[in-house]
């Protein structure tokens, strides 16, 4: 459950980089004949298609979405390119757009703490930057500011400000007639001005003034960007990371938008509670169904003991924040991700269905390099396929034998102290380890017997029943096992050369 982090002291200014339709950027680089062209990438998985996961702009204007297949994308738009997804090791191989990625991450890290959240976005922290601009060069001095600044979204700016001799008179509606407006109006200022007036504002708050720093400062990290990678990107410029991320793609492609502390309540009052980051699943739905809460301008409502009352002094007390835009998470200093993620998920007939396919796969496994030793196994039950939920359990358990003898036992992630002496067993690697096979190893490997589903193993040979069952309940004295009859006979690992 989300939890609230301490307020900063001081005010921030925290950007949110999203690359515009980043996959097929990095393609229509690769394929210059791309660009301007309807173009999507696909799925390594070529079924109907594959499955769509990045899609231009030209091709939305068609309404191709990501949700689509190839096929049903050639319906809407049959001129589309579909570019597929590298491939390696029958999986995607995501490594050029990685690539990619780290190109925009070496720029925009120039100006700030960094924080790389995915491929293709960034949180910036630019408030040392902001300071540093608005001590040596404030925009209110400037004569001329950086023009791409002149094209932000500022949330809350009026589209039309009128200049009435030296004092900028702002107005939504007009209730005077021409020939009035004529007397009063000098000049009126078409909506670059008015970004040009808001940014250079002399009376504006420490606050504000700040964000107008911040955002001349992204436009040009979003230029250089540009002219260096040839990749557009979108920004949001706010004083948390929550807002920033909000607004990064409310103007896109290749803009930026400005949340400035006025704005806020306005921008989030008739926000769908599900837009909110950490309540797009069940807290948003429960929040939904048992509060009434649809927008974020239900939440405000609510007191902060309420929303306590609901869901614990932790949850309830962020919940009560974000409905008024306030939120402390700070920007992470790292250029790298914390970890990189691959599945492979085996529908239809390449389901895993028997002995053999579990071992050709963990035999395949063995081929992909490991950084760090680690392999997390993760495995759903399908209720419409019986014989796949009957093995789901076994399959685990064959898989993290045979890996154990490939990988060793350190590529297990290691169990809850709290729990090692309440629902784990030890078990001698040895004992899997290939009949006649003199291994020096003598670590153990340490499962949880809860993991075992007793009715799954009733569908096992009797020998492997009985062996899992001396796991589970050893016998007071070791009893002989005829030889082959353990499940090491079952996977053999492959002998290594040399």
């Amino acid at each position: 459950m989300p939890v609230a982090r301490p307020e900063p002291q001081e005010p921030r200014v925290i950007a949110h980089v999203d690359m515009d339709c980043f996959y097929v950027q990095v393609e229509q680089r690769r394929n210059p004949e791309l660009r301007g062209q309807p173009t999507a990438v696909v799925q390594y998985n070529d079924w109907k298609g594959g499955g769509l996961i990045a899609v231009s702009y030209e091709a939305r204007k068609f309404g191709v979405k990501r949700s689509m297949r190839g096929d049903e994308a050639k319906m809407v738009c049959p001129s589309i390119n579909l570019v597929q997804v590298p491939v390696a090791r029958d999986k995607a191989d995501l490594n050029v757009y990685r690539s990619a990625g780290s190109e925009v991450v070496a720029i925009l890290s120039t100006k700030g703490k960094c924080e790389r959240a995915s491929i293709d976005e960034v949180y910036l922290d630019l408030t040392d930057a902001a300071k540093e601009m608005l001590l040596e060069s404030p925009p209110e001095l400037l004569e001329l500011i950086f023009e791409e600044a002149t094209k932000s979204n500022i949330l809350g700016l009026p589209s039309v400000i009128f200049v009435l001799h030296d004092l900028i008179v702002v107005s939504l509606q007009f209730d005077m007639n021409v020939t009035n407006r004529a007397s009063y109006v000098q000049d009126v200022i078409n909506r670059e001005d008015s970004v040009r007036a808001w940014l250079c504002r002399a009376d504006a708050d420490y606050q504000d003034k700040l964000l107008s720093c911040g955002a001349i400062i992204v436009a040009q990290l979003r230029v250089k960007v540009l002219e260096e990678t040839q990749f557009t990107c979108s920004a949001g410029i706010a004083h948390n990371k929550m807002l920033a991320k909000l607004v990064s793609g409310m103007h896109k492609p290749a803009q930026q938008t400005v949340v400035p502390s006025s704005a806020v309540q306005d921008f989030l009052v008739s926000l769908p509670i599900k837009k909110m980051k950490q309540l797009g699943g069940k807290l948003g739905s429960s929040l939904q169904d048992d509060l009434g809460v649809n927008t974020v301008g239900d939440l405000l409502s609510f007191t902060e003991d309420k929303l306590q009352e609901y869901y614990g002094v932790n949850t309830g007390t962020w919940l009560w924040k974000i409905a008024r835009g306030i939120s402390g998470e700070e920007v992470e200093d790292r250029l790298l991700p914390k970890s990189h993620g691959c599945g492979k998920t085996f529908p239809g007939p390449k389901a895993l269905k028997n002995n053999a396919s579990v071992k050709e796969f963990s035999i395949y496994i063995r081929k992909d390099p490991i950084p760090g030793n680690k392999l997390y196994l993760e495995v759903g039950l399908k209720d419409q396929i019986p014989l796949f939920h009957q093995l789901t359990s076994i399959v685990l358990l064959y898989l993290r034998i045979h890996l154990l003898i490939i990988l060793g036992p350190e590529s297990s992630s290691e169990p809850n102290k709290a729990e090692e002496h309440k629902a784990a067993q030890y078990v001698d690697r040895k004992k899997f380890n290939t009949a006649g096979s003199n291994s020096a190893s003598s670590s153990t490997w340490m499962f949880n017997v809860e993991d075992i589903d007793p009715a799954v193993v009733e569908e096992l040979p009797p020998e492997i029943q009985r062996e899992i069952h001396g796991w589970i309940r050893p016998p007071k004295q070791s009893s002989s096992k005829t030889r082959g009859s353990t499940i090491s006979s079952y996977f053999q690992p492959a002998k290594r050369s040399g």
